[in-house]
C-alpha cells in the first residue's frame, strides 16, 4: 500500500510517499516503524491511540481506530495538523 507521509515526518522517511504492508492500520504502522524507526511514536501515543493532531484517510473516509482493516492495495493518507503562534 502507498502511504502519504506528512511533511513534518519526512525527516524519518526522506520522501512523501512510502510503501508499507499490513492488514490493519496498527500492522501498517508496525511496518512503518520497522522501516523508519521512531515514526510510530509521532503518530500513536503511549496509550496506543492515534494522536490528536494526526488524521488518517483511507478510501475517502477518515479512520479513527488502529484496528481498522486495510486492503493490500490503495493509499493511506496521513495528515498532521500544525499549530503555532
Amino acid at each position: 500500500m502507498r502511504v502519504l507521509i506528512p511533511s513534518a515526518l519526512h525527516s524519518y522517511t526522506g520522501r512523501p510517499w512510502v510503501d508499507a504492508t499490513g492488514t490493519t492500520v496498527a500492522a501498517l504502522f508496525d511496518d512503518l516503524e520497522r522501516q523508519f524507526p521512531g515514526i510510530r511514536f509521532r503518530m500513536v501515543d503511549e496509550q496506543g491511540q492515534i494522536r490528536r493532531h494526526i488524521r488518517l484517510f483511507y478510501q475517502h473516509a477518515m479512520l479513527f481506530d488502529l484496528a481498522t482493516p486495510l486492503a493490500a492495495d490503495g493509499e493511506l493518507l496521513i495528515v498532521q495538523a500544525l499549530s503555532g503562534g
